[in-house]
């Protein structure tokens, strides 16, 4: 049977010299991805396995969560971490962390996105989480991203099932 991994994190640096790594999370859910006794999987760059790691401190830090590992004392023990992406299994993800109108960011990543108007503006490429909203990053052909806030006015309908999304542009965001 074949696990499928999703990415929740991804470590750019080292924090101290007692084995912290600086994380920038890339999740819905950090604060229940990244609490102590939860598993992690490390995928390195250009290394086909990926390392288990168990969390056993977090705390945040100037817009990073901050990681330490068991087993892992020291800067030398986590240098090699970075840069990786860490990721979790499916079986990890529970539809009761999902209220009505929210979703997983796996689950918008891909989908195409229309106006009201049903003409195709591209596919969400990627979720950014600035501040009180997250933007959706909408790939366009000929034109350059379009960044739509995750807020009401704008995001009207989304239909997993027919893997798209109805938008609608505020005047002056598609500049």
């Amino acid at each position: 049977m074949k696990v499928t991994y999703y990415n929740v994190g991804k470590i750019v640096n080292t924090q101290g010299l007692k084995g912290e790594v600086r994380v920038i999370p890339i999740t819905d859910f950090p604060e229940k991805r990244f609490k102590k006794g939860n598993k992690v999987y490390a995928k390195l760059d250009k290394k086909p396995d990926l390392v288990t790691l168990v969390i056993d401190g977090v705390r945040k830090h100037k817009g990073f969560i901050l990681l330490h590992f068991e087993n892992h004392p020291s800067i030398n023990d986590v240098e090699y971490l970075k840069p990786s992406l860490l990721q979790i299994t499916e079986d990890t993800l529970s539809d009761d962390d999902l209220k009505p109108g929210e979703y997983y960011y796996h689950q918008i990543i891909g989908l195409d996105v229309y106006d009201r108007d049903q003409q195709l503006i591209g596919i969400v490429k990627e979720i950014l989480s600035p501040g009180a909203n997250d933007v959706w990053v909408v790939a366009r052909d000929g034109k350059s991203d379009l960044l739509l806030p995750k807020i009401d006015s704008v995001i009207k309908q989304v239909n997993l099932d027919a893997h798209r999304i109805v938008v609608d542009i505020p005047e002056g965001l598609d500049e």
